[in-house]
């Protein structure tokens, strides 16, 4: 009985998300957070976040009585950090970057800079769901290692005793794959495939972005200055969903060409068995 229970799928899902705080609450549109909620969005901890305020890497908190309410600057600036800190960066490192990049610059525009830069592409709300709901869509085919991918791919991420899903929208065209007869491992194969496809795509346009904008005027050792630095924050806010259109219609384009190809070759098997009978 003990090994069944360990066995189970969704005790896979338990296990990875046991020690992470459960949560029911969804981010309100003005994009505040509390310490808690603002340290695991950013996925670092509630210590680091004072550490940094400490220091002053972050920016203090607004006063609401005793609860301090951070915002999507502070999340800008802590994904920052966190990225510069991977990097094998120290603190002192990054906290005389930061006290360079805001000299004799507008501290607004800076901000706005660093969340034009930092915040989601996509502006699809997060949900949740149970662990049993998961289990219900997809039934068997929800393996421990299945489960483990959908993970890693970042499709769900265990919260004590739900599922916080980033984008309900990826969640649903599985669903609907699976109830097509796609497997659910093989479609999560061909989409780990289609990512490293998609970051190339992701990289040519940010490289356009760097040369023109930034590197023509600046070099690659300078950061932007006066009203370049809101006016790069403006154009980061319109690229997304000019890229977004780019990427959507050539991918229309290519699918358009490949399922009619796929069905003439279908469509010429046919014919060439019919004609050796």
């Amino acid at each position: 009985m003990t090994a069944t229970k360990k066995s189970h799928p969704l005790n896979t899902l338990r296990q990875l998300g046991k020690h992470a705080l459960p949560s029911d609450k969804k981010r309100p549109e003005s994009q505040e957070y509390t310490i808690d909620e603002l340290a695991r969005e950013a996925q670092t901890t509630v210590r680091n976040v004072r550490a940094y305020q400490d220091r002053g890497l972050l920016p203090p908190p607004e006063k609401r009585g005793r609860t301090g309410i951070y915002s999507d600057v502070h999340m800008a600036r802590l994904r920052i950090i966190s990225k510069l800190l991977e990097r094998g960066y120290t603190i002192a490192n990054i906290k005389d970057l930061l006290a360079a990049w805001e000299q004799g610059r507008d501290l607004n525009d800076i901000l706005g800079l660093e969340v034009a830069v930092t915040s989601p592409w996509a502006e699809e709300a997060a949900s949740y769901v149970d662990y049993e709901d998961l289990l219900g869509w997809f039934g068997t085919q929800l393996t421990p290692e299945v489960l483990q991918k959908v993970v890693a791919l970042d499709y769900v991420r265990p919260e004590g005793d739900r599922l916080r899903v980033p984008s309900p929208r990826i969640l649903n065209a599985g669903k609907e794959l699976s109830e097509a007869g796609i497997p659910l491992e093989a479609l999560l194969d061909e989409v780990s495939s289609v990512r490293g496809q998609v970051t190339h795509i992701a990289d040519g346009f940010v490289r356009l972005v760097v040369t023109h904008l930034i590197n023509a005027k600046y070099g690659d050792k300078d950061l932007p200055k006066g009203e370049d630095v809101a006016n790069l924050a403006d154009f980061i806010g319109r690229v997304r969903p000019i890229a977004d259109m780019v990427v959507s219609a050539e991918l229309a384009r290519i699918l358009d060409k490949a399922i009619n190809t796929v069905l003439v070759d279908r469509l010429a098997n046919v014919l060439e068995h019919l004609e050796t009978r």
